[in-house]
């Protein structure tokens, strides 16, 4: 395996980020960088974990997501000749699977549903939140890989979802609408879209009558939408109840 040529790519991607980092603190706000050997150490083990982490991408999950694409779609799992939207019911199942699961290990949820807690005094809770967006996502990619194998364009549920968000943002708390709009961010984050991305590719590649490039990309936007709407429909529901 070549990890030399990966190092000194990654090297080049991070050193704008640390290059404006050291030029505002140093020149425009003119301070000393306190712990500079801990920071310095705190940036090679950033460049080296990035470094692994493409190598992880590009060696396991994406040709990971393409082998379960092709094992889930091929003719003698389904043991059908002619088939249908509906006999690709385990690709939807393992796709709502892959979204449930990346979403309750993204560290990126977990570190917003901790502070959201924090700052509402407890009336949010962690974990509600997380299994909240993380059904959104399971229900996104689901209804995503329905895309891609029955072929609609993107737009029509993109624009439908968002008509939906709209709707729900009107009778939604608004102490909630914030929050419940950064969820949709944070899920399309380090561990969803690389595995997010692997399937969405693998599904499009395996399919007949599928482009890879128009059918394969588009999931990610699914996990960043219907997170949006569970978290809405979740705090209207509990607001109903408490009623």
């Amino acid at each position: 395996m070549n990890f030399i040529n990966p190092f000194i790519g990654m090297f080049w991607d991070i050193a704008p980020i640390i290059a404006m980092i050291f030029v505002f603190q140093l020149l425009i706000l003119k301070q000393k960088i306190p712990n500079i050997k801990q920071v310095l150490f705190g940036l090679l083990m950033v460049w080296v974990g990035l470094t692994f982490f493409m190598l992880g991408l590009e060696k396991a999950l994406f040709p990971l997501g393409r082998l379960m694409a092709e094992q889930l779609t091929s003719l003698d799992f389904l043991g059908k000749e002619e088939l249908f939207w509906f006999d690709y019911y385990w690709v939807y199942i393992f796709a709502a699977c892959i979204g449930f699961a990346t979403t309750i290990a993204e560290p990126s949820l977990l570190a917003v549903a901790i502070k959201a807690n924090q700052v509402s005094g407890g009336s949010v809770k962690a974990w509600p939140l997380r299994i909240a967006v993380a059904i959104g996502v399971a229900i996104g990619i689901a209804l995503g890989s329905y895309r891609i194998v029955v072929g609609v364009p993107l737009h029509y549920f993109i624009l439908t979802g968002y008509l939906i968000v709209i709707i729900q943002t009107y009778f939604a708390p608004k102490q909630i609408i914030a929050l419940a709009y950064d969820t949709g961010g944070v899920t399309t984050s380090t561990v969803t879209v690389p595995l997010v991305a692997a399937l969405g590719l693998g599904l499009a590649s395996t399919i007949e009558g599928r482009n890879p490039l128009i059918d394969g990309f588009g999931l990610i936007a699914f996990a960043s939408l219907f997170p949006i709407m569970s978290v809405l429909a979740y705090v209207q529901l509990k607001h109903l109840i408490n009623k």
